[in-house]
């Protein structure tokens, strides 16, 4: 068997530039957390300023939120992982929303380019090609699935020339 990794690199124990240690990326991982609920948060409270009882709602939602993450972390990574096709279609939904909220800000900031106003492009579409696109995925999951489960049936030069009439049966 051949190995795309060089063996030698790995067994010398000196941990280059580009290896990471569990540590460093459960650091990583809390601090981006930590930077997107405190976004979330935020965004919350100046959605509710002004609101009676906005903060206990508040309190109840980020917590339940931190709960469900904890809950549904670990089966989301394994199905990711053991379907990597979900990581590309995730990155293009990623992509997809970002040129979404272009266009949307750059539609209430009245932009115009090449003498038109950029316009609004409706949710709707945005939820078909996400919905569409996991279909089809989910379609292709299940056809691979299907196709691992029938092993593939070899027959020898022998047993083709036999149906063929080319040779007799001893």
């Amino acid at each position: 068997r051949h190995k795309l990794e060089e063996e030698d690199h790995l067994q010398e124990g000196g941990g280059g530039k580009g290896m990471s240690t569990l540590t460093n990326v459960i650091v990583q991982i809390t601090i981006i957390n930590i930077v997107f609920s405190f976004d979330s948060i935020l965004t919350a409270v100046g959605m509710t300023n002004g609101l009676e009882g906005a903060l206990v709602i508040m309190i109840i939602a980020v917590v339940l939120s931190v709960v469900i993450m904890m809950l549904f972390a670990t089966p989301v990574a394994n199905f990711v992982n053991t379907h990597p096709t979900i990581q590309m279609l995730g990155l293009a939904f990623l992509i997809l929303i970002g040129f979404m909220l272009i266009a949307e800000g750059a539609h209430l900031a009245h932009l115009s380019i090449a003498g038109s106003e950029v316009g609004t492009v409706p949710k709707g579409y945005l939820y078909f090609a996400i919905a569409f696109s996991l279909f089809v995925e989910f379609l292709n999951m299940r056809l691979r699935a299907n196709r691992r489960k029938k092993p593939v049936q070899l027959h020898g030069y022998s047993e083709e020339a036999l149906k063929e009439g080319l040779l007799e049966k001893k």
